[in-house]
């Protein structure tokens, strides 16, 4: 049993709540703006006084609904401003946040809605105002529905119109006191539910798990100077992850305590355009982000007849990057005057176009969610954008641990935030005890005993190590680890990140569960496809004849193999077959946070896996 730690930076008062973040960054007089909002074309800035102001009126009106401190409110929104506007609101009147992926079904809303008591509902517009009416009146219950738009058309600049700016203005004409309104905000302490988040539902049905005032807040105060300089005061964020996810939300009320401003986005095709408008100084992103980046500049060079000057540059910013790496695990390196040349060379002529797609400034991404590839992380630290690897689950309030811009090691997840402690089981689980451990499972007391060991830790199901630095590895999860018919122990995860690697490929699922041998169902990336075939002469091809083209086959059985050079001949992959469809969220196999529901694959595909394994 190994354990690792990092003293607390900041404690709270335990009658404080996430309210304060707010409030004290407004009498802070903070120059910088708290939100940079989209209207139209143009990003209008929001100071702290101005969205502390409509926080205030938002949660009158929320009040004169007749939400009392303690009640749950949903909202059921894309990632947008006036997300954060309503959960500060929820917050002021003394309530609890219930958050609802955008894009979840009316079976998903009605056990949301259900399990965590919500009797008032934020919705984007009227057609998420929609689902939760039916789902409301489908149970019985009346649910007030307050939507951000009203459905009307848009003014000539392209700006629909608010339905929210009216629940904000019928705060200021409510009868709701200040004295009354002041009375809710300060009724929850630091020990008080803050949230409902309900897990993804990777397997079974979701969990509600329960977030208190102090998981954002001690979060908030400790991790902004243990990331020093990444989040600090001025800097400036395009935040695009889900605000249904915790891990968006509990960045978020990091950046309110920092002085960070904070724009957002939900729209992938604007994602660039958005980015270049706001020049972020950092970013919150998930690893595909940047394999998609990484992917459309190796194609764009090669349409320009630069593949090889940009393969190039890409060797060198990986091997500039692993000398770093290897300096700062104490290991002796030498990198020579070549090298530095070629780096200093492609840090004037190439590397700026790749930070550019960024907006220009960022220097640093924290990057969580999904394994991160190593070569991925050292080319783009190479090029001058630190990806700072984090660990954590929705039931830590996301970050347990994290890479620090002063001493990054590619290839872990970085030490422990402060206040947390980190314990490898003896049979390998990750288990954490900390400030951002939840209280438990909403209505489940089973599932929470069941969460925590005899030790008060929490056990993630993960499996990894701990180096002497204290640094965090994934090694797999425990559930995931499959036992083939010959009793064969095999870690899926790690084969499925270098066969994600390929260019062509999306989603791999590694199978052999009490099969003879181990096997792979594979999808291909359709954005990826047209400009491999357009390289490789073959014209366009469909997901359906790409799945059985020789020439892809070829492609994707070479990254098989690189994969099976990690592992022994009875852990490598023996057979694989490429799916002629894409594994979604629509299709019912990815989370709305992108996760891989690997139980609903191999249930859905079951007829495929078993002809993998026919004579």
């Amino acid at each position: 049993m190994r354990e690792a730690s990092t003293g607390l930076i900041i404690d709270l008062p335990g009658d404080s709540n996430t309210t304060d973040l707010l409030l004290s960054r407004l009498a802070r007089k903070d120059a910088a703006p708290l939100f940079s909002v989209k209207r139209g074309a143009s990003w209008i800035d929001v100071s702290t006084a101005d969205f502390t102001a409509s926080v205030r009126s938002l949660a009158k009106t929320l009040l004169a609904h007749g939400v009392a401190p303690g009640d749950t409110v949903a909202i059921m929104s894309s990632t947008r401003y006036e997300w954060a506007l309503a959960e500060q609101a929820i917050w002021f009147a003394g309530a609890v946040s219930v958050p609802i992926y955008e894009t979840s079904s009316p079976f998903q809303v009605e056990w949301i809605l259900k399990d965590s008591g919500a009797r008032l509902a934020f919705a984007e517009d009227p057609r998420h105002a929609q689902v939760i009416e039916q789902v409301a009146a489908a149970l019985g219950e009346k649910v007030t529905v307050l939507a951000f738009e009203d459905g009307t058309a848009a003014d000539p600049a392209g700006i629909p119109s608010s339905g929210l700016k009216e629940l904000v203005d019928a705060g200021f004409r409510s009868a709701v006191t200040d004295e009354q309104l002041e009375a809710a905000r300060t009724s929850a302490g630091l020990q008080d539910l803050a949230t409902l988040v309900y897990t993804s539902g990777t397997t079974g049905r979701p969990k509600g798990c329960m977030m208190t005032h102090a998981n954002f807040s001690l979060i908030a105060v400790n991790l902004a100077p243990h990331m020093a300089p990444v989040l600090g005061s001025g800097e400036r964020t395009l935040m695009f992850l889900p605000l249904a996810h915790v891990l968006a939300r509990a960045v978020q009320q990091v950046c309110v305590h920092a002085g960070s401003t904070i724009a957002h986005t939900s729209t992938a095709s604007t994602l660039v355009a958005d980015m270049a408008a706001v020049k972020p100084g950092f970013l919150l992103a998930v690893p595909r982000i940047f394999e998609k980046i990484r992917t459309t500049a190796s194609n764009t060079a090669q349409a320009a007849g630069k593949g090889a000057l940009f393969a190039q540059a890409e060797s060198v910013a990986i091997e500039y990057s692993r000398a770093a790496d290897a300096r700062a695990r104490g290991i002796r390196t030498h990198r020579s005057p070549v090298l530095l040349a070629k780096h200093a060379l492609f840090n004037k002529v190439l590397y700026p176009k790749l930070r550019a797609v960024f907006g220009g400034r960022v220097r640093y991404a924290i990057c969580g969610a999904s394994a991160l590839n190593t070569d991925l992380a050292h080319f783009f630290r190479g090029a001058g954008v630190d990806l700072l690897e984090g660990y954590g689950l929705t039931e830590t309030t996301a970050p347990a641990t994290v890479n620090m811009a002063r001493d990054v090691r590619v290839g872990s997840v970085g030490i422990p935030v402060p206040g947390t402690v980190i314990r490898i089981a003896e049979d390998g689980e990750i288990r954490i005890k900390g400030i951002g451990v939840f209280a438990g499972y909403h209505r489940n007391a089973r599932a929470t005993a069941e969460a925590f060991d005899e030790d008060g830790f929490f056990k993630t199901g993960d499996t990894g190590t701990l180096d002497d630095s204290g640094f965090l590895s994934i090694t797999g999860r425990k559930k995931d680890i499959l036992v083939t018919a010959g009793g064969k122990n095999v870690v899926p995860g790690p084969l499925e990140e270098i066969i994600r690697a390929s260019r062509l490929v999306n989603q791999v699922v590694v199978v052999g569960e009490n099969r003879p041998f181990v096997a792979a169902l594979v999808t291909l990336d359709p954005d990826e496809l047209g400009p491999w075939c357009r390289a490789n002469a073959l014209g366009g091809l469909s997901l359906g004849q790409a799945a059985v083209h020789p020439r892809v086959l070829a492609e994707i059985q070479a990254a098989v193999d690189a994969a099976n050079v990690t592992v022994s001949k009875a852990e490598g992959i023996r057979k694989f077959t490429v799916l002629d469809s894409e594994l979604t969220e629509e299709s019912g196999h990815l989370t709305p946070s992108l996760k891989l529901k690997r139980a609903s694959v191999i249930t859905d595909y079951a007829a495929v896996i078993d002809s993998l394994y026919e004579r």
